[in-house]
């Protein structure tokens, strides 16, 4: 059960690298001077179409992201056995990640593309929102009760 705990740690622990990494590659690659970086900000139709994408794209998954993990924390993974809990929170902890990770590509993206202040400031809330996610041994073991004398 043990080895079953970390091995679930680490996985949440490469995600959430893997979650930060990505929008870092496209901030580097859009601060390296490519061919794409305003592309699109000289069309104010599209600048304003893809702040508003960004602004409600964040608005609905921060949130949802959040309350869903929390909410399948009480009524499914708390009612399962260690192990089908084991599984069920690996998975929605990386379900989690990618609903943030939406948000903050898409406002990366949107930053260098429209050269629009509004969207980085949405992936940066995304990014700050991904501060709650942070995972851990402890952090898995306190959600999902599990004790070492429970094992």
């Amino acid at each position: 059960m043990e080895e079953q705990i970390k091995r679930i740690v680490s996985y949440t622990k490469i995600s959430y690298v893997v979650f930060w990494l990505l929008p870092v590659s496209v901030v580097v690659a859009g601060e390296c001077g490519s061919g794409w970086v305003g592309l699109c900000a000289d069309n104010v139709q599209a600048t304003y179409l893809a702040e508003t994408l960004v602004i409600l794209l964040t608005a609905c998954c921060v949130p949802v992201s959040l309350k869903l993990f929390s909410w399948i924390l009480v009524k499914k993974i708390d009612e399962a056995s260690v192990e089908v809990a084991l599984k069920l929170y690996a998975r929605w902890s990386t379900i989690r990640l990618i609903l943030l990770e939406l948000p903050a590509l898409a406002g990366c993206v949107a930053y260098y593309l429209m050269l629009s202040n509004k969207s980085i400031l949405c992936a940066l809330i995304a990014l700050t929102a991904s501060l709650f996610c942070l995972p851990g041994e402890g952090r898995l073991r306190n959600e999902l009760k599990i004790n070492g004398d429970d094992l």
